[in-house]
């Protein structure tokens, strides 16, 4: 039995997580998150969707969410195609105007 992790994705790309957080944050909030998509749903949830370069900038996002004081409900590691479902129930969607940096 092997302990490696098989990631199907080019090591060298960003993983994209989706982190759910209960309440919702205003449009103020974009920036702070680092280009992370916001989205506010009518179940009074706010998902942050988008590239994190590594485990150590994870867990930087995870920190502030602690900060904020908001309960942290779920992290998903997903697929490129997978980021964009049709399921999220979106009511609000901002984006960041930050650029991201392509490598």
């Amino acid at each position: 039995m092997s302990n490696e992790i098989n990631w199907e994705s080019d090591p060298g790309q960003p993983t994209v997580y989706q982190i759910r957080i209960k309440g919702h944050l205003g449009r103020g909030w974009t920036d702070w998150f680092g280009g992370l998509t916001l989205t506010l749903e009518d179940n009074g949830e706010t998902l942050l969707t988008g590239p994190v370069v590594d485990q150590a900038a994870l867990h930087g996002v995870l920190r502030k969410v602690r900060d904020l004081g908001m309960p942290l409900l779920s992290v998903i590691c997903v697929t490129p195609g997978q980021a964009e479902a049709p399921d999220v129930n979106e009511t609000h969607h901002y984006r960041s105007k930050k650029r991201r940096r392509h490598t």
